[in-house]
């Protein structure tokens, strides 16, 4: 069972509320998506922890209902 961009995109929110989220499907079908993810509460922690932060958002949804995700993550730029 495929699961919809808007889902992903709201439990990233939910988890990391401050979080701009963009999802994009890569493949059409509804398992592969890109996430980017930018949110202050990245500043300072290493790219891992970032994308361990966002998969705890998802709550263990990734490799099961969640097939596949491309992610990117970062801080907002500071002007």
């Amino acid at each position: 069972m495929a699961m919809a961009a808007a889902d992903i995109e709201a439990l990233i929110r939910a988890g990391i509320p401050d979080a701009v989220v963009e999802i994009t499907d890569l493949a059409g079908d509804g398992d592969h998506y890109a996430a980017r993810v930018v949110s202050e509460s990245f500043r300072g922690i290493p790219r891992v922890r970032q994308h361990q932060a966002v998969y705890a958002a998802l709550g263990g949804r990734m490799g099961g209902v969640l097939h596949a995700l491309q992610l990117t993550t970062g801080v907002p730029v500071q002007e």
